[in-house]
């Protein structure tokens, strides 16, 4: 008799969080199990419900371990999420776990499974554990019952990953590619630092690249405390942080405020949200750093709002002037000053890379991840798109959205997520052609995946139900890949981040393609070439 298929499902670290989420989980675990026995399998739970913490999630490593302790080595195991994830409750286990793995999530933004999803399958892929990974909206279509018939009987799954082309394979036109190899030679010979405060936000284990990875590409990091950031925003004076607000105000930023410091946003709130925009900016200069990464979600969280009004402003090439404590000079004066969000270092290396090539190019620099958070199918005139929702709470630059900084619209954060509230940068990304890229660390090597898409705009109505699908809170960009499906995105994407910068042009987009590739390869990574209109053969 076949050995039982054991469910387990790994949670936030904040019980907020997995309180309100785990209805949803439930569902969602009710559902797979039933897909399971349909097909002749039992399957049990690997863990019960706390009727105390009124969740029956993993939610933390310690937990985790005890957890994987009763589940037989062999088992064949499925990871089910229905929600954002913390990857490292459950990676011990995974890495030492004997039988076949299947991650699992639900097509819903809701919460969400599939970036929690998104994160683990980056997180495994970098320990090198082999996997297998289905995604439904209700867990009874073909797709699925198919992808899972396969998985029980064999220990895999195969997806259709015929759109991903290694770079190796393909011909660079000389000119862009020229520029890219100048630019990653620059910064190979000149060095950079990577200013990193606190490495592994959210258990986020493939967004930390090892040194001995980074080092042969010039980036170097700089392990900056937040506990040093939130002793330098006590430095700042409340006159210079009304002088941040005030220039805000002037561009147009409306901030939807109110007087209830637990469910609203306040203007205490975003005084002090200036004052770590201003503590950044100068910790960052002190110690040279080219580029930052505020992790925030864990300690951070817990003494001041939120940063991601900070990381939308540093990500702008016009903000706020920031001077020097002392001498009064204006600090990275004409430029931004790249962050990555949740500390996500593969991320920070491609914001970083992208913002000196597009600089080159002559294309606006400022560039962003998002959360690769969910999509539909869109039909208009009678043409039908898959198109994707990329959101992400922070790091969105005011230039990526209609209306620039008069677009952006700065809401409370979440209280589930961000108990002292703080104000993010709220909009819709401009129409346009973007690169996309994914830096990602894969059998002991630095990796990439580039593609081109086209953000469109949808109707008011369209977006709002999309906002509240998901985050109405956070900035959205409506994205259509080229020659990219949702499933194959899906199956060969390793990271809940994905990385988007804005071309003039389909023509300008093709062009910093081919630079990218190029800069990426003369650094030393492995570059896939993904989907149609790229102008490579």
């Amino acid at each position: 008799m076949a050995e039982a298929v054991v469910l387990i499902a790994s949670g936030d670290l904040r019980l907020s969080a997995n309180r309100v989420c785990w209805p949803a989980q439930q569902a969602a675990e009710a559902a797979v199990m039933a897909a399971i026995r349909s097909l002749g399998r039992d399957v049990v739970r690997g863990h019960e419900e706390d009727p105390v913490k009124g969740h029956g999630f993993i939610d933390s490593q310690k937990y985790g371990m005890e957890v994987f302790r009763r589940i037989p080595t062999t088992a064949p195991l499925v990871v089910c999420e229905a929600v954002w994830q913390y990857s490292h409750h459950v990676l011990h286990g995974l890495i030492t776990h004997k039988g076949p793995i299947l991650t699992v999530a639900n097509w819903s933004g809701q919460w969400p499974g599939l970036v929690g999803m998104l994160n683990l399958n980056g997180s495994l892929s970098k320990a090198g554990v082999q996997f297998s990974s289905l995604w439904s909206e209700d867990f009874t279509d073909e797709a699925f019952l198919g992808g899972l018939r396969s998985w029980l009987e064999t220990g895999r799954v195969t997806h259709d990953l015929s759109h991903v082309r290694p770079l190796a394979g393909l011909s660079l036109p000389d000119e862009p590619s020229a520029t890219g190899r100048k630019v990653a030679q620059a910064m190979r010979a000149s060095k950079a630092i990577m200013g990193v405060f606190d490495e592994g936000c959210m258990g986020m284990y493939n967004a930390i690249i090892p040194d001995e990875l980074l080092h042969p590409t010039g980036l170097y990091k700089e392990r900056l405390s937040q506990s040093a950031l939130y002793a330098a925003m006590r430095e700042v004076s409340d006159a210079e942080a009304q002088e941040v607000r005030d220039w805000y105000n002037a561009r147009g930023v409306h901030f939807v405020t109110g007087s209830n410091d637990a469910t609203e946003l306040t203007d205490a709130q975003i005084l002090t949200q200036c004052k770590m925009y201003i503590a950044a900016v100068r910790i960052a200069h002190e110690f040279g750093c080219d580029t930052i990464g505020i992790q925030y979600q864990q300690g951070l969280k817990d003494i001041c709002p939120a940063s991601d009004l900070v990381e939308g402003t540093l990500n702008n090439v016009e903000r706020p002037p920031v001077r020097h404590a002392q001498t009064g000079e204006v600090l990275y004066e004409g430029e931004a000053l790249p962050h990555f969000n949740e500390v996500d270092e593969c991320a920070g290396i491609d914001g970083l890379v992208t913002y000196r090539l597009w600089r080159a190019l002559g294309y606006s620099p400022e560039n962003t991840l998002h959360d690769l958070r969910y999509g539909e199918d869109y039909t208009s005139d009678g043409h039908t798109d898959f198109v994707w929702v990329f959101e992400i709470s922070g790091a969105v630059p005011p230039a990526h959205l209609i209306g620039g900084w008069s677009g952006v619209a700065s809401e409370r954060q979440p209280p589930m997520y961000f108990p002292l509230g703080g104000g993010t940068v709220k909009g819709v990304s401009k129409p346009g052609e973007v690169v996309w890229s994914r830096v990602y660390v894969e059998g002991g090597a630095l990796h990439a995946d580039l593609g081109l898409a086209k953000v469109v705009e949808l109707p008011a109505e369209e977006t709002q139900r999309r906002w509240h699908a998901t985050t109405p809170q956070w900035p959205i960009m409506h994205a259509v890949t080229y020659g990219v499906s949702r499933d194959q995105m899906m199956a060969k994407h390793r990271s809940n981040h994905i990385q988007v910068a804005y071309a003039p042009d389909l023509e300008g987009a093709q062009r910093a393609l081919a630079a990218k590739a190029a800069a990426f390869a003369e650094l030393g990574m492995a570059v896939n070439i993904c989907g149609s209109e790229t102008g490579l053969h």
